[in-house]
């Protein structure tokens, strides 16, 4: 008896250590690939260097604490993740009038309409009627400049940019998964060699939390809240959605939208972007990779998001190496993290023939920059790809006895 109690106990270890083990591999993956490109992004759109590592901090506590909490509460592996294709978004529009307060209010509508699509049926179903591919397409067009910033950097700065490159493409030969955090070590590396940080760099680095009372302008809603909603909803919560139901796990989407716009909010007051449903790492947490029994998949979530909470204090001493490091160096690193987005992107945006036209009208609006009426690229190229689409199906539609 006493043996098999051993035994039992020996595979209980086990059936924990697995998913315990993918959920870490999760979040490291997830934090080392993108969080270059958080503080890229944030910086961008005219956070300083402290409000840079506040909005990457809040943003890490809000999905640690929502991946344990949900995971543990439903024995479910329900993955969070900040939005990666909505900071890529960020990365492309600039400073707002108003500056970054503007921008944390902008945050702060997108977080309310996330809310209100798990509070209004219809408000979800509406953002699941975009075309798949017309959504991809729009996230690709957001992506190519960045994608793009690999190459412009081994051009500009080949000693600094080769040596990135090159361990990413080692990496990606030999250890697949890690290449992008082998990527991001050769970046450190590569900093630390070169970067000469300015006498008070590193003062006040400690874990901060720095509020930023939003301020609600026009202009910042427009151009960032609505179109960080639309890619929030249509890039990250939909795919994280299509992701359970592959690995056979149905969801209930309007809890986890009305959790993730609350968590949103919070992290809004506080100079953060969104957060959301993970897509990627979510494979990781959800598959098979994180046990074979679709049951005991669930610590996999909980353990990346203590995983998250443990790398949040982290965010502001990054932020101030990152305001220090040469800009396009960090978003060649964030081109390479985004390469694989970038694919999978295309190939959804091209599968169908009957919506390639239209998913290449939108993929090319998107990918021009172009504002009109002070609204962004992404806007019109989702008008543009709906709109021939509609026109080619009504084509279609009309009986051969009225052409």
């Amino acid at each position: 008896m006493t043996e098999l109690a051993g035994e039992r106990e020996t595979m209980m270890r086990r059936d924990m250590v697995q998913p315990i083990m993918a959920g870490a591999l999760a979040a490291v993956v997830g934090y080392a690939s993108t969080f270059t490109l958080v503080l890229a992004a944030l910086t961008a759109a005219g956070a300083s260097p402290q409000q840079a590592g506040s909005g990457l901090f809040s943003v890490c506590i809000a999905i640690g604490i929502l991946n344990v909490v949900v995971s543990f509460r439903s024995k479910v592996p329900v993955s969070f993740a900040w939005s990666t294709p909505g900071v890529a978004f960020l990365l492309t529009v600039g400073e707002p009038i108003g500056g970054y307060p503007a921008v944390a209010g902008a945050f702060l509508v997108a977080a309310a309409l996330i809310f209100l699509a798990g509070l209004i049926k219809p408000f979800a179903r509406l953002i699941a009627a975009i075309p798949a591919p017309i959504a991809n397409a729009m996230l690709a067009g957001m992506l190519l400049t960045l994608c793009l910033a690999p190459i412009t950097a081994v051009a500009e700065m080949p000693l600094l940019a080769l040596p990135i490159l090159l361990a990413w493409g080692i990496g990606l030969r030999f250890a697949r998964r890690y290449a992008v955090p082998i990527a991001v070590v050769a970046t450190g590396i590569v900093l630390t060699l070169t970067t000469d940080l300015p006498p008070g760099a590193l003062d006040g680095t400690w874990p901060t939390l720095v509020p930023v009372m939003p301020v609600f302008t026009m202009d910042a809603i427009v151009r960032i809240g609505l179109p960080l909603f639309i890619v929030t909803m249509a890039s990250q919560n939909l795919p994280g959605l299509a992701v359970m139901q592959a690995n056979g796990f149905t969801l209930k989407p309007a809890p986890l939208f009305l959790m993730t716009g609350v968590s949103s909010a919070i992290s809004a007051f506080f100079g953060g972007h969104t957060s959301n449903l993970a897509a990627i790492t979510a494979a990781i947490c959800a598959g098979p990779e994180a046990h074979p029994d679709p049951a005991k998949r669930w610590p996999a979530p909980v353990s990346a998001g203590v995983v998250y909470l443990l790398l949040a204090p982290g965010a502001s001493l990054a932020a101030a190496f990152i305001a220090a490091s040469p800009p396009l160096l960090i978003q060649a690193v964030a081109g390479l993290a985004l390469l694989s987005s970038l694919a999978a992107a295309l190939t959804g945006a091209l599968a169908q023939e009957e919506t390639r036209l239209p998913a290449i009208l939108t993929f090319v609006t998107t990918a021009s920059g172009i504002t009109i009426l002070g609204v962004g690229a992404p806007f019109w190229g989702l008008v543009a790809g709906i709109g021939l689409l509609i026109v080619l199906r009504l084509g279609n539609a009309v009986p051969a006895s009225a052409k």
